[in-house]
């Protein structure tokens, strides 16, 4: 099998989540525990039939310990996969209109997992400071929408384009920074911090069983940013 990134990442991340020894999943896999180490620290390539192996072991598809699927069964998703309040508005869904949507739907619903996963931190400040950063990325791309017309009045916004672009982004990185230090507990300035518990814990199957419906949304938006920066870090290379 060629190498694969997300192979060695994939296969530690499900032993790990599934609490099994490495000694433990080597001999159910039948290879040694040196060699399975290997493999997820991607100094080694398994053949084929480990992949199926290993596949078969954690009861997810092949697709999805190569990287190639966000789902576990490998599932994509598709523009279908999403309920329509109303069943017959997607009967008139143009297929220019199709893409336009279904990126919507994808954002709609990974933001409503989100907040939803927030709410479980106790966090005030995170709740506050992710609406407040989720506000302020509307705002910017309201701005550049409005700008695709030059008939548009600028007075319309208080705060002239030549600055709105970077202090907006400043008013962004002070509440990134303030979730991230309410999320890893760093208390400061009056802000509370986030309460771990188990119902914030994350993994696919996690996901998956508190939001059977759209979790797989959130799973896309994951993977297809990733894939994007990925392609910033080779450009650069």
């Amino acid at each position: 099998m060629s190498a694969n990134p997300n192979f060695s990442r994939i296969i530690t991340m499900l032993r790990k989540e599934r609490g099994i020894s490495q000694k433990n999943a080597a001999d159910a896999l039948g290879v040694s525990q040196a060699l399975l180490s290997h493999y997820e620290k991607g100094i080694r390539e398994c053949g084929l039939d480990f992949l199926v192996k290993i596949s078969d072991y954690y009861n997810v598809s092949c697709d999805y310990l190569l990287g190639r699927s966000p789902e576990t069964n490998g599932k994509t998703i598709t523009y279908d996969d999403f309920p329509e309040e109303d069943p017959a508005k997607k009967e008139r869904v143009l297929p220019s209109e199709m893409m336009l949507n279904f990126n919507k739907k994808l954002i709609m619903s990974g933001t409503n997992i989100i907040f939803t996963l927030i709410g479980k931190t106790g966090s005030s400040t995170l709740m506050k400071e992710a609406a407040n950063y989720l506000m302020l990325a509307i705002y910017k791309l309201f701005r550049i929408v409005h700008a695709s017309n030059p008939k548009n009045d600028a007075r319309f916004f208080e705060i002239p384009a030549e600055a709105a672009l970077s202090l907006s982004t400043s008013a962004m990185l002070s509440c990134e920074g303030n979730c991230l230090a309410a999320a890893k507990g760093i208390a400061y300035s009056g802000h509370d911090t986030a309460k771990a518990n188990t119902d914030t814990e994350i993994t696919s199957t996690s996901l998956g069983n508190q939001f059977p419906a759209t979790s797989t949304a959130l799973l896309n938006i994951v993977k297809n940013s990733e894939s994007r920066m990925q392609m910033i870090t080779n450009s650069t290379k």
